[in-house]
């Protein structure tokens, strides 16, 4: 689409109303959006569209609709976090990432749905209502950033910007068939998340700005727009990856199939792989540990191998019916460790569960091996046919 925008085949002013139209007509039964910045929008693309005519091309997301999960401050619009104590909370200035993403000519096309304060795996609980899977309304979409994993899995818009705690983008991901990615520990810049209100400081230190998209190419250029590193350049590298298949995790018999079934697709690509554990255990809650055992995590756990693969959930997709009161029924035991050391992951769509739910495959890297996550989630991504398949609304 960018590349349509550029040569002025399609106009940003159509791109947008396109979005627009999905989100009128599909947001009162998914729940996806808290704010819709509609005349925004409008506005937005009417300027991209006259700055490429002119010649003044921003890059790759010129013109695209991105939304922005309502953790990150946006100026003038409010900022809620799905927390009624936020309802009427507007903030003076955009976070960081969110005036990257403006200055890339990305256009904000709104607010997205959330678990309430990012404390769930379910986005069951939110001020604003619950948001449901765009596969099947009766299950969760996962959390904390459910709410954009659902509006990028039905075409409301093309990327979203969001946050990774325990797996709180990853999992979602996973839930709705989409790409959810974070970077390294302070790759991109998380100032401006709720500014001014007081964080735990647990959090601040496993919190993850986290992107979803889906495509890997996709998160490749809202990553390179938020770091200006160009991500999308080191897709294609024709490298060898040592891969450590994680055989310490506790998964029911459907994931464990499906993530069978995409080893073997990891086989056929070459990559040598053997076996390897993830550091579950060693992954306390003690902050005071958390920035030496980040230190050594590359010389304990990454000196035989570039990357661990492993399922992104422990269970298939829970019903709605069946989470009940737990706000963390979709476990974050295969995601969490990430976040503890601060690795590079993601999660791409594997297949389908027997309710038709998506399942994802979850790559972590060492600190700093975002590029080496990216790359063998795209080919992956391009030896199957699970990121093409959307679901129909």
């Amino acid at each position: 689409m960018s590349k349509r925008i550029r040569k002025e085949e399609v106009l940003p002013v159509d791109v947008v109303g396109a979005c627009l139209k999905r989100i009128e007509a599909l947001n009162r039964e998914l729940n996806a959006f808290i704010t819709v910045l509609a005349d925004r929008a409008i506005e937005q693309a009417k300027i991209a569209e006259a700055e490429i005519r002119s010649g003044d091309w921003r890059g790759p997301l010129h013109g695209i609709p991105v939304g922005i999960k309502d953790f990150y401050d946006t100026a003038g619009v409010k900022t809620t976090a799905a927390f009624e104590q936020f309802k009427d909370r507007v903030p003076a200035r955009d976070a960081v990432g969110v005036a990257r993403l403006k200055d890339a000519g990305a256009v904000i096309i709104g607010k997205t749905n959330m678990h309430e304060l990012g404390m769930g795996t379910t986005s069951l609980v939110s001020y604003y209502g619950p948001v449901h899977n765009p596969w099947n309304r009766d299950y969760i979409a996962g959390g904390s950033s459910g709410g954009s994993a659902a509006a990028v899995a039905c075409g409301m818009c093309y990327a979203t910007l969001d946050t990774d705690a325990i797996g709180s983008c990853r999992l979602p991901a996973s839930c709705c068939g989409v790409v959810g990615f974070k970077g390294t520990y302070g790759l991109i810049d998380s100032k401006g998340i709720l500014e001014g209100e007081k964080a735990d400081e647990t959090i601040v230190w496993l919190g993850h700005p986290g992107i979803i998209t889906r495509s890997v190419e996709d998160t490749a250029l809202v990553l390179g727009a938020l770091t200006e590193v160009d991500f999308l350049a080191v897709l294609d590298d024709e490298g060898k990856f040592r891969i450590g298949v994680v055989n310490n995790v506790k998964v029911d018999k459907e994931v464990m199939s499906g993530f069978e079934k995409a080893l073997e697709i990891l086989r056929e690509l070459g990559h040598p792989m053997t076996n390897a554990p993830a550091p579950f255990e060693r992954a306390s809650f003690d902050v005071r540990d958390i920035e030496s055992d980040r230190k050594a995590v590359s010389e304990q756990f990454f000196t035989d191998i570039d990357v661990l693969v492993l399922p992104t959930t422990t269970t298939t997709t829970p019903a709605a019916k069946d989470a009940g009161a737990n706000p963390l029924v979709l476990s974050s035991d295969n995601t969490f460790f990430a976040n503890y050391y601060g690795l590079p992951a993601v999660s791409v769509p594997c297949g389908f569960d027997a309710n038709g739910l998506p399942l994802g495959l979850q790559i972590v890297g060492r600190p700093r091996g975002d590029d080496v996550v990216l790359r063998l989630a795209y080919l992956y991504q391009r030896a199957t046919q699970w990121s093409t398949k959307h679901p129909t609304l």
